[in-house]
């Protein structure tokens, strides 16, 4: 189970590691997973059996939930985690862009039983690319360092390999890099929160909405949104803004209406569609 609302790696992540996924509306204000529309669709799609949540439809079992914190916005992390608590389904959480995000006192990505991070180079702190698993489950971590090093039996000098397994391994030079800029992590951050600041009064005074999520979160404002009263609205700002070189952007083609996952099931998504229409990404790096 995932959300529509996303990047294409949250959607992709699932078929590569063999599921098929299922999108569940999200909520307008945080952009991410709804509680209450993942309540629904286990309640009303779902039964228990011995080894687990399956799909009504299809038989299949619920693997896992995915929900994404959209633009460093914390979805309502606890609530879901606590739902899916109940029908014993794992979850493990996009945080590729919620570095630096905080549900109430807890850093997005450990309220699962994983996490992820990005470390592309549009994030708030990059390596150029790759990202970090973080679990407290050692099990997980085990198994994760184990696969992703071509599942290599420790040895002193033996080669033995006793599964198929990938080499993730991050290289060093990035990781230097990247261990730089977390040195600078807090400078980062507090940079991208006052510049959301600045725009969310600029835009409010001209009555167009800032994105701003939940109170007792605080979000790292990877990317700004804002919100326009309908598509053609939306339209003309885009072009209008671009065509003077400023560079801005539609929120994502929503997962279901992409080719390779047309055929995924989902039941009303009548948020994500209203934000597909009328959201807009401004201009977010850090200033120098």
């Amino acid at each position: 189970i995932t959300q529509p609302l996303s990047f294409v790696a949250t959607a992709n992540a699932i078929r590569h590691a063999g599921g098929e996924p299922v999108f569940v509306d999200v909520d307008r204000d945080t952009l991410g997973m709804s509680p209450q529309k993942l309540e629904d669709f286990l309640r009303e799609e779902t039964a228990m059996k011995q080894d687990g949540c399956h799909n009504r439809s299809t038989g299949g079992r619920i693997a896992a939930c995915v929900p994404m914190h959209t633009f460093g916005l914390p979805a309502r992390i606890e609530e879901i985690v606590e739902i899916c608590g109940r029908y014993g389904i794992v979850v493990v959480e996009d945080s590729a862009e919620s570095l630096g995000s905080y549900y109430g006192v807890r850093h997005t990505g450990t309220f699962g039983k994983a996490g992820i991070l990005s470390f592309n180079g549009n994030k708030p702190v990059t390596t150029g690319g790759g990202g970090m698993l973080i679990t407290n489950d050692d099990a997980v971590a085990a198994r994760a360092r184990h696969v992703t090093t071509t599942a290599k039996q420790k040895h002193p000098w033996a080669f033995y390999h006793d599964e198929i397994g990938y080499n993730l391994r991050m290289p060093n030079v990035n990781a230097a890099i990247g261990c730089a800029q977390m040195e600078k992590i807090d400078f980062i951050l507090s940079n991208k929160r006052e510049l959301a600041d600045r725009y969310r009064s600029f835009f409010e005074s001209m009555g167009i909405p800032f994105v701003s999520g939940l109170e007792d979160c605080r979000a790292n404002y990877w990317l700004n949104a804002i919100l326009f009263a309908d598509r053609e609205e939306r339209e003309a700002f885009l072009e209008y803004s671009n065509g003077n070189g400023i560079q801005t952007r539609p929120a994502w083609v929503l997962m279901n209406r992409l080719p390779m996952f047309s055929g995924c099931m989902h039941g009303d998504l009548g948020n994500a569609g209203w934000l597909e229409d009328r959201l807009v990404n401004i201009p977010s790096s850090v200033r120098l």
